[in-house]
């Protein structure tokens, strides 16, 4: 298959895991559903694969802070580590470009990068989202 069709490819299962995920999470009024999770950052696919350069677009910075915004407890920041802890692996989600989406978009949480990260260390409403020096 020629590397434009393995692009065209990638996008497509990407976009039905996104799909996927999305039809199959249950919301509800206390927790961020991990479909609006990974929906709010769909703006930062290119980003968050590896194929555009950084800094991501201001629509990827937009949807992080949306995000940001709606993690407001504990319960929904530790919904989120979970969420991102299961799916960051299949999307092919570059660890360093999640830790790198903070920075450039000025959030004051850090999005979990490592596939195996125990989200129930999250305790303190103050803290990072995940905390990865431990």
């Amino acid at each position: 298959m020629a590397l434009g069709g393995k692009k065209i490819c990638g996008k497509w299962v990407f976009g039905f895991l996104v799909i996927a995920v999305i039809t199959s999470s249950r919301a509800t009024a206390d927790i961020i559903s991990c479909g609006d999770a990974i929906a709010a950052l769909i703006p930062c696919e290119a980003f968050l694969l590896g194929s555009s350069l950084p800094p991501p677009s201001s629509d990827c910075c937009s949807g992080a802070r949306n995000l940001e915004s709606m993690a407001n407890t504990v319960e929904k920041r530790r919904a989120l580590c979970q969420c991102f802890e299961q799916t960051s692996p299949s999307f092919g989600v570059k660890p360093d470009r999640v830790n790198s989406l903070p920075l450039y978009c000025k959030l004051k949480i850090t999005l979990p990068a490592e596939p195996h990260y125990d989200c129930s260390k999250y305790i303190n409403s103050l803290s990072p989202l995940c905390d990865f020096s431990t």
